[in-house]
């Protein structure tokens, strides 16, 4: 018997015996259906951690020189907080140093940024958050301009008091108008509205276009970080291996300046999106490991649960098989049959937790859609899935066709 009447077979049983096949299958599609809707939403949180959310904060082959890291995931013991505390701070001074050192074709910024309150002529007073600037910032984070311009770069030496806003702070504190030209007041201080930068969108829910960028020269510095200090530096290499090496230049530079001993630990931060994902890193791990050994598990009881009715299907069986083999049939042709049948169960099973997957991961996600949250399901993955339940239909149908191709055709034919 051929490969292709021994699925024929198996799809003319099972569409004859509709329910056995439907509680056959249900435990493969229960375990299929979680490891797609785990893997995938667990992929895209990763993609979202790393691009939207870590990435609006370190931008590619960027790094952050800080006093502290601004991203504090996982286990931070009060010891830990406490010894950053203790930190010198970065100062004004360490700027040149570091950007004299830097390799050719390095961007590099300066950032000092803290809440303060906003008031216009058009609406009541609000915080937002204040960043004072200096260096490639916009081009660092890749950040354009939807009205208006950037900066000058005699604002910037000046320290001008102008301002470039988000799109929230544009049209809260001055709806329906042009803001362009305005005047916002920040800590009652008048600076002029220069441009509207474009649409950041938001990040867990929490918008990130409430803010407002001026030069760190002007009056905004005195509110944004102490006299003579910065809040972080951010230095962005063409490529990883460039990033690397002018880390690697800014902490001989800093440790230098700091008089550190080879021995003496780092007393700054220097930070890159993968050692602020880290922790994220680790935690998936974890996920992925409990999410794929947690459904495995059900994949094993519905190989179980295959075997079983299979089992009980050879018994019921016992005349069929006695009169193919009265016509015939060899044992290899019986084992075929139920191997068949017991993998396209498997299979159908599969495919049915694919969809009810995919569907599980949409209902999911679709409340996270907005924040640019999508599932991530690679094909590679759907290929495994079908394999292991291939398998697993193989496995659990090798005693049953085992049993049923060792049924004696003369007390089969003689009981029935």
């Amino acid at each position: 018997m051929s490969f292709f009447q021994a699925v024929l077979i198996a799809w003319d049983t099972i569409r004859v015996q509709k329910l056995k096949s439907f509680f056959t299958v249900i435990g493969v599609t229960i375990g299929v259906t979680f490891l797609i809707a785990v893997v995938s939403i667990v992929g895209g949180m990763g993609r979202y951690m790393k691009d939207d959310l870590v990435g609006k904060i370190i931008a590619v082959n960027a790094f952050n020189l800080r006093r502290q890291p601004s991203i504090q995931l996982g286990d931070v013991t009060e010891d830990e907080v406490r010894s950053w505390r203790r930190r010198p701070r970065i100062e004004v001074s360490d700027i040149e140093p570091v950007v004299a050192a830097l390799p050719a074709g390095v961007l590099w910024a300066v950032e000092s940024a803290t809440s303060l309150t906003l008031e216009s002529v058009y609406s009541k007073p609000k915080a937002a958050r204040v960043s004072a600037i200096a260096g490639d910032w916009f081009a660092i984070k890749k950040m354009g301009i939807a009205k208006g311009r950037l900066f000058a770069p005699q604002e910037l030496s000046l320290g001008s008091p102008v301002v470039v806003v988000g799109v929230d702070v544009a049209d809260y504190y001055f709806p329906s108008l042009d803001p362009i030209g305005r005047t916002l007041r920040i800590q009652g201080i008048p600076y002029t509205v220069i441009g509207v930068a474009e649409k950041q969108g938001s990040l867990f829910g929490m918008s990130a276009d409430k803010f407002v960028i001026g030069t760190d020269k002007s009056p905004l510095a005195r509110w944004t970080s102490l006299h003579g200090t910065i809040g972080q530096m951010v230095i962005q290499g063409q490529t990883e291996n460039s990033m690397r090496e002018a880390m690697e230049t800014t902490r001989a530079v800093m440790r230098g300046r700091h008089h550190l001993h080879p021995s003496q630990p780092d007393d700054f931060a220097l930070e890159t999106s993968d050692s602020a994902l880290a922790f994220w890193n680790k935690l998936q791990g974890y996920l992925v490991i409990a999410g794929i050994a947690l459904p495995a598990i059900g994949l094993v009881v519905g190989a179980i649960v295959i075997m079983n009715i299979m089992l009980v299907a050879v018994s019921e069986r016992t005349a069929e098989i006695g009169i193919r083999k009265a016509l015939g049939a060899r044992r290899r042709d019986i084992m075929n049959q139920f191997l068949v049948e017991s993998t396209t169960l498997a299979v159908l099973g599969a495919i049915l937790g694919i969809v009810l997957g995919i569907v599980f991961a949409l209902v999911v996600s679709r409340p996270l859609a907005s924040q640019g949250f999508t599932f991530i399901l690679p094909v590679g993955t759907l290929i495994i899935f079908f394999v292991l339940a291939g398998v697993a239909g193989v496995v659990a149908a090798i005693p049953p066709a085992r049993r049923a191709s060792r049924v004696d055709v003369l007390r089969a034919v003689t009981t029935e």
